[in-house]
């Protein structure tokens, strides 16, 4: 990259990082290393999410996730995990309504009970 170019993405790094050739070099060069594993990261990320926001959303019912999605997939049911997170969060009826097919359509999803939490005073 010419020097034009490198200063131009350096452009908002702190110190010399910003207007010394050498430097900028160096922390663009590694800033470009970040963002293309992070861009990879990002994907990783998002899906636990998604799969945490499903299983708080299913313990709510008394399933837990491993068997919620069992249940779905033995009823052909095709959401990916985006879908049942939002739906999860922002439309609760429905939510409960694929639980109770995934309840009915394999029979080891008993009910979880829940440990009540301690609360530190």
């Amino acid at each position: 990259m010419n020097k034009d170019k490198i200063f131009k993405l350096a452009k908002g790094f702190r110190g010399r990082a910003k207007n010394c050739i050498r430097i900028a070099r160096e922390r663009m060069e590694k800033a470009l290393q970040y963002s293309y594993r992070d861009r990879r990261n990002k994907k990783r990320d998002m899906r636990s999410l998604w799969i945490q926001q499903i299983n708080a959303g299913t313990r709510m019912h008394g399933v837990n996730y491993g068997n919620f999605m069992h249940g779905l997939m033995k009823e052909n049911i095709q959401l990916n995990r985006q879908v049942l997170s939002e739906l999860s969060m922002h439309e609760p009826y429905s939510f409960k309504a694929l639980v109770d097919i995934s309840k009915n359509a394999f029979p080891g999803n008993k009910n979880v009970v829940v440990p009540p939490r301690k609360v530190a005073i």
